[in-house]
């Protein structure tokens, strides 16, 4: 161990040796002179290059305020255009839901229940799209608000997912309403701005956040504010975009005016952590309701884990991304008379890529089956015994 070594100490350096001049040196008078003259022409040589470089260097190194105050300027400010922009495109597609439920109380006796949501319009002639905890089939009475203050209380609840937080609502005789524009969630990346448009507290209409993603593939367990109803959701895409009570149902946008997803959650012990449902997830319900006036969401008919770390360990996988059909407790790994029953799956095998697509954390399984419609004919890729193999599968309808 190397000792310390003392603040007090000092480091003694010998005085510089200065030889005696000989007899025929010049005066030392005059060499002093003849230095300062010197030195004084270089000091005023550098005080004027300095004086012509010194604004190039700072100009050069972005040091000048004044112009990256400029800059600074200029992107805040077209920023900010291009989300008005986006508020003012998007906005007329959201509408305000309010609804009255009949439940019962500690009692046993009814009492009704208002409560409010947001929604978006995905066809003219008046379907909206919005969470299936906002309405129900049990919902006594639905209202919906437009963003130019129009109400329509014709209204009927038209189904919803029966896996995940998605519910579909009709305005009756309606032709002409502001239709959004559905973009392609899994072309998103952590970091990119988005916008979140909803009724925020049930009480502020069409309130505008800006946010960023902040992550994707969020599996979570959401409950009502009460507790007393809880849901299992998977692939979510989080935001630190502000999501408030009555935002559900609303959208998340991109800069190009988009739909990405639609909110759903929010963390209530955390600041600036909110969820919503990746668009993908949906388009294949959406896609199907406005060629049919059904919900039906496509079904294949197994149980799996998508795989991880952990899952690679558990079971020993030789791979890394995919869904490994499993069974559980009670649940069989391959359902009978289901599509994948069919078409020859079994236990143990991992899919590995949908219509070429990969499986993995950012393209989930259900999640690209979910942009297709049911009797649509999906290409599975899959592992069995080390050997991959290919299959055709006929969408059947899970409701």
């Amino acid at each position: 161990m190397q000792p310390e070594t003392s603040l007090n100490q000092q480091h003694n350096v010998p005085a510089a040796h200065v030889p005696t001049p000989s007899p025929s040196s010049p005066p030392a008078t005059s060499k002093k002179r003849m230095s300062r003259g010197v030195f004084a022409l270089l000091i005023g040589a550098m005080c004027l290059i300095l004086g012509f470089a010194g604004p190039v260097v700072f100009w050069a190194t972005g040091t000048l305020t004044t112009t990256n105050t400029v800059n600074s300027e200029t992107v805040v400010s077209q920023e900010g255009d291009v989300i008005a922009s986006v508020a003012t495109k998007v906005s007329p597609s959201v509408v305000s839901i309010v609804t009255e439920s009949t439940t019962q109380n500690y009692f046993g006796y009814p009492t009704s229940r208002q409560s409010a949501g947001t929604g978006i319009i995905i066809s003219a002639d008046g379907y909206i799209m919005t969470n299936k905890h906002v309405v129900s089939s049990t919902t006594k009475s639905i209202q919906v608000i437009a963003a130019d203050g129009t109400s329509y209380d014709d209204v009927s609840f038209v189904g919803s997912d029966p896996n995940n937080d998605v519910a579909f609502i009709k305005i009756k005789n309606v032709t002409d309403l502001a239709v959004v524009k559905l973009g392609d969630s899994s072309a998103m990346k952590v970091g990119q701005k988005v916008i979140a448009i909803g009724n925020a507290l049930g009480e502020y209409q069409n309130t505008v956040t800006t946010g960023i993603i902040s992550a994707l593939g969020r599996p979570v367990i959401a409950a009502s504010s009460t507790g007393t109803e809880t849901e299992q959701l998977e692939n979510l895409i989080q935001t630190d975009a502000a999501i408030n009570s009555g935002n559900s149902g609303g959208p998340l946008v991109n800069l190009s005016g988009e739909v990405i997803g639609m909110n759903t959650a929010v963390a209530t012990d955390a600041q600036g952590i909110g969820f919503a449902i990746p668009i993908n997830d949906v388009k294949g319900m959406v896609k199907t309701l406005l060629a049919s006036g059904k919900v039906e969401k496509p079904y294949i008919g197994v149980r799996y884990v998508s795989i991880t770390p952990d899952v690679v360990s558990q079971y020993d996988l030789s791979v890394k991304n995919g869904a490994y059909i499993t069974s559980g407790s009670s649940q069989p790994a391959v359902v009978s008379g289901s599509p994948a029953d069919k078409a020859g799956f079994k236990e143990k095998d991992i899919i590995t890529k949908v219509d070429g697509t990969n499986v993995d954390s950012t393209h989930p399984f259900a999640s690209l089956i979910a942009q297709h419609s049911v009797g649509d004919k999906v290409t599975i890729t899959y592992l069995r015994d080390g050997k991959e193999s290919t299959v055709t599968v006929t969408l059947a309808s899970a409701s």
